[in-house]
C-alpha cells in the first residue's frame, strides 16, 4: 500500500468499530435488509447469480445480496472491516467469502469471474485511479456480466459543507492529481458526536472521468440516472423524508446528489 492507502486503511479500521454501533446491526441481524428500492430495482434478480461486491466495508451489504438469493464475494482493504463482516456471516450463517485485500491488488487474491461486479454508497472518493478500477472491474466479469454503482453525485463534493441552508462552492469539481486530506475534526457521517482520530484522503473524480473510464475499459453503459436525493446526511442543512433519503429542501429537482449506472461487459 501506498501512504495515502495506508493512511486511509488505519482511517477505515477506526471508524468501523463505530460504524458497528451506527449502521443499524440490531435491525440486520432481525432481518432487514440494507438495499434501497432503487438498486434493488435497477440490478434486478440477483438469484442464483454471482456478485462481486468491491469496497464492502464490514458486508452489510454483501450479506443482504446474499440474502436476495445471490453468491457473493466482498472485498475490503480494512482488516478489521473484514474481520467483523467475517464475524456476522457466521453468526447470521449465511454463505459468503470476504477478502481483505486492496481492490488494485485483487487479481493477487481472487481467479474467478462475476455475474455482477457492484460497488455502492461512498466509494470512488477513496480510489487514486478509476481507469485501473474499471479494468479490475472488466476483468472480474463474465461476458454478458453487468457492472453497478450508486455512489454520491460528483457536485455534492464540491460543495461548503459548513454552510447554514445555502450552497456555495469551495471545492474543486474536476479531479486533481493529489488528493484532499481530511484532519479537520469533522465527526462521523453516520454518528455525528464522534471525532474520527485519523486523518483520511480522498480524490475528486467528475461524472466525465467515471464513465469514460468504464468505456475506456470496454465496458457498456446501459444508464446512467441522476436524483435530487442522497443516501446520507452529505450538508447539515439537509432533511430526510419518510424512505430514508436526505434531500435539500430548497432545491429539489434543481441539482443532482446522487447517481446510479449500469453497464455490461459484451
Amino acid at each position: 500500500m501506498n501512504k495515502y492507502e495506508d493512511t486511509n486503511r488505519r482511517f477505515w479500521d477506526e471508524l468501523t468499530e463505530v460504524h458497528i454501533k451506527s449502521y443499524g446491526v440490531l435491525g440486520f441481524k432481525s432481518g432487514k435488509s440494507t438495499l434501497d428500492s432503487i438498486q434493488l430495482e435497477e440490478v434486478c434478480s440477483v438469484k442464483g447469480k454471482s456478485l462481486l461486491h468491491l469496497q464492502c466495508h464490514f458486508g452489510l451489504d454483501t450479506l443482504s445480496w446474499a440474502r436476495e438469493g445471490a453468491i457473493v464475494t466482498g472485498v475490503d482493504f480494512s482488516e478489521k472491516s473484514i474481520k467483523y463482516a467475517n464475524q456476522l456471516k457466521e453468526e447470521l450463517n449465511i454463505d459468503a467469502r470476504f477478502i481483505y485485500c486492496s481492490i488494485f491488488d485483487l487479481k493477487s487474491h481472487l481467479d474467478k469471474k462475476f455475474d455482477i461486479v457492484y460497488t455502492s454508497q461512498g466509494v470512488l472518493c477513496w480510489l487514486k485511479d478509476l481507469e485501473e478500477w474499471a479494468k479490475i472491474i472488466y476483468h472480474f466479469l463474465k461476458p454478458g456480466g453487468i457492472f453497478y454503482i450508486m455512489d454520491g453525485h460528483p457536485i455534492i463534493h464540491t460543495f461548503d459543507d459548513l454552510k447554514k441552508g445555502e450552497l456555495e462552492i469551495r471545492y474543486n469539481y474536476f479531479h486533481k492529481k493529489e488528493p484532499t486530506k481530511w484532519d479537520d475534526g469533522t465527526p462521523d457521517y453516520s454518528d455525528v458526536s464522534y471525532i474520527t482520530e485519523n486523518p483520511s484522503y480522498e480524490w475528486q473524480w467528475s461524472l466525465s472521468d467515471i464513465i469514460n473510464s468504464l468505456i475506456k475499459a470496454d465496458l457498456r453503459i446501459e444508464f446512467i440516472h441522476e436524483f435530487d436525493k442522497i443516501f446520507y446526511k452529505a450538508l447539515t442543512f439537509m432533511k430526510q423524508d419518510e424512505d430514508g433519503w436526505w434531500y435539500l429542501p430548497d432545491y429539489r429537482n434543481k441539482i443532482p446528489l446522487m447517481f446510479t449506472l449500469k453497464a455490461f461487459r459484451s
